[in-house]
């Protein structure tokens, strides 16, 4: 997965090619290799973790079927912080993007989600001046 930082987007598409395609033998093993490995690597760019997080995202669609109910559930917190991390970090450029965006998830008489509000949360902390 270190490929992922490699600049060439050839590369980087066929890492996650190949992430896609071993999880679809293993997509439990998969999953979990790239939750930790973006655990272990907390500090990685957002493009290189956005490939690592869509490859998670196509392996949970295709294999839907096949994730045990704990699997799922781990992945989804995991993948939810992991995008919220994401959001975070473009909005630290992005601001008025990330923000017009997330703001369409509020809807009036609906909780929004736990991940909602942390990530505007995160993102005034990470933008506060």
């Amino acid at each position: 997965m270190d490929a992922t930082t490699d600049k060439d987007p050839l590369v980087q598409e066929q890492i996650y090619n190949a992430l896609c395609y071993l999880g679809e033998s293993e997509p439990e093993e998969i999953l979990h290799s790239c939750d930790e490995y973006l655990r272990q690597h907390d500090k990685l760019a957002y493009p290189h973790r956005v490939i690592i997080l869509r490859a998670m995202e196509t392996v949970v669609r295709n294999n839907i079927s096949l994730l045990d109910k704990s699997t799922a559930k781990e992945v989804i917190r995991d993948w939810q912080q992991a995008a919220s991390d994401v959001l975070v970090a473009v909005g630290q450029r992005f601001i008025n993007k990330v923000m017009e965006e997330a703001l369409t998830k509020f809807q009036p008489g609906i909780l929004p989600h736990y991940f909602i509000l942390q990530t505007f949360a995160n993102l005034s902390v990470s933008n506060g001046e």
